[in-house]
């Protein structure tokens, strides 16, 4: 049985890999998904990690199930849809190697997974449950989510959301903000950007903003601010948290990376979340700052997130970055 859960979606995306000697643009494929990236990480700093969660019963799907079972990544509830295709996105990279997404998916199979149909074996001897908002765009995933997350909080499963927020896959911004607003209550940690964290809860200042996630039940708000770092905030305060200066390839997966490496230094301490101390917390976001940032030296997701060697030789070599 794995200690850590990641629910969500899984899809493939196809990122760009030069041009045709005729100009025009190549796209690879790679699996995509940013709760599964965030199994994979966890999985690669030895924890034992699996993914809930629904793909098609198509070449696209069989080629996602068997990257994770090749990351050691439990695959026991990711489910195959007869019905419905795997979801499909297309990154383009800016010269920063920021992304942009392009979405094929109206449904995908990721959003037909049901509450019923799921292995709850696994999640009663989970320590972590990592879950994100995508799945909310359409039924019976929109149900289910709440569902799942409910029933591993009533198992005492430690749940950690990130909201991700892409708004292409909603049909407008209200409706997309709404649903993410909705999971919060069901979350003890969540990590957001700062627009995200706007969204969420209409504060422009991150304690502010901190402050009205912890007045809906949350214990632990880690906001990731791209090359700014991270600030992590709890009732008892708040750390701010530089990254580390490497060189940025591409940025897919990086956040993900951190939240995996979070994550499992949390599960790690082996308390509840509302017992881990500052210090605690300081130790687990500067560990998730060295991997996501190691993350985004090399291309794609998967490939590039960092086992434990990586990270450590990171923070011990690489210098903060200094804004």
């Amino acid at each position: 049985m794995a200690d850590f859960l990641s629910l969500g979606e899984m899809l493939i995306d196809f990122t760009p890999a030069g041009k045709t000697d005729a100009g025009i643009p190549i796209f690879e494929q790679n699996p995509g998904g940013a709760p599964a990236n965030v199994a994979v990480q966890a999985a690669r700093l030895g924890v034992s990690a699996g993914f809930i969660g629904k793909v098609g019963r198509d070449m696209f799907g069989t080629f996602l199930k068997q990257t994770l079972e090749a990351q050691n990544v439990d695959t026991t509830n990711m489910l195959l849809s007869d019905d419905t295709a795997t979801s499909l996105a297309f990154v383009q990279l800016s010269e920063s190697g920021d992304r942009d997404f392009s979405f094929y998916r109206n449904p995908g199979a990721d959003t037909q997974i049901r509450f019923a149909e799921i292995d709850k074996t696994q999640i009663d001897s989970a320590k972590v449950l990592c879950f994100g908002s995508l799945l909310l765009t359409a039924e019976p995933a929109c149900t289910a989510v709440p569902q799942i997350v409910a029933y591993a909080r009533e198992k005492g499963v430690i749940t950690a959301y990130d909201p991700n927020w892409r708004q292409p896959l909603w049909p407008d911004t209200e409706t997309g903000i709404a649903a993410m607003k909705s999971l919060l209550p069901l979350a003890d940690v969540v990590k957001a950007s700062d627009e995200e964290l706007a969204m969420l809860t209409g504060c422009t200042e991150i304690e502010d903003g901190a402050k009205a996630l912890f007045a809906l039940g949350v214990q632990v708000a880690v906001i990731t601010r791209g090359a700014a770092g991270c600030v992590v905030c709890t009732k008892e305060g708040t750390l701010s948290l530089s990254t580390y200066d490497t060189k940025v390839v591409d940025t897919t997966g990086s956040g993900d990376s951190f939240f995996g490496a979070f994550l499992t230094k949390l599960m790690e301490t082996g308390k509840p979340v509302a017992a881990i101390a500052l210090e605690e917390l300081r130790e687990a976001a500067d560990f998730a700052n060295a991997s996501g940032s190691v993350c985004a030296t090399k291309k794609g997701a998967i490939p590039a997130l960092p086992d434990r060697d990586a990270i450590e030789a990171c923070r011990e070599t690489v210098p903060l970055l200094v804004l």
